[in-house]
């Protein structure tokens, strides 16, 4: 059996202004502020987006995400599926996503999020792992500054 595992990482900062949804794996999420970027900024379907891209070697985000925004596409689901569509021939056998931020509490969010992850990617919720820190405030993450999401995939031929 072939297998290859993805590595794939995204952060943004937060707006400045109050007004923008703060969206992570798709669902809306109740913070004052949203994450700043040309699309809603989801940085778990980023990183997910960005791990496929290197099972595939077909860059997503970047031109093509670019072109869907020009389009004006900017749900981050769509650059996701686009990167899915790329794995056709690959069986995704699990997922992990690490996110690191100040806030929002991710806990509470965790399974909301996998339940999200697992219609969209066809896998079971126990083949999706979700951690959360704030890395003791080491970091602008963790220092309340924005959000940053590292995901890796594995996939098996089918």
């Amino acid at each position: 059996m072939e297998i290859k595992t993805g590595i794939g990482q995204d952060s943004h900062a937060f707006e400045k202004k109050p007004g923008k949804l703060l969206v992570l794996a798709g669902i809306e999420v109740n913070h004052p502020f949203g994450l700043k970027g040309n699309s809603d900024a989801d940085v778990i379907f980023h990183a997910m987006t960005n791990a496929i891209s290197s099972i595939t070697g077909k860059n997503v985000l970047g031109f093509q995400a670019d072109q869907l925004v020009k389009q004006g596409v900017i749900d981050s689901q769509a650059y996701l599926q686009v990167a899915l569509d790329d794995l056709s021939d690959w069986k995704i056998n699990h997922i992990a996503i690490s996110i690191e931020c100040l806030n929002p509490k991710i806990s509470p969010l965790i399974e909301l999020m996998k339940e999200n992850i697992s219609k969209i990617c066809n896998v079971t919720l126990s083949d999706i792992g979700i951690t959360a820190t704030s890395g003791e405030g080491l970091t602008a993450f963790g220092k309340g500054k924005g959000i940053q999401a590292i995901t890796i995939i594995t996939v098996n031929k089918t």
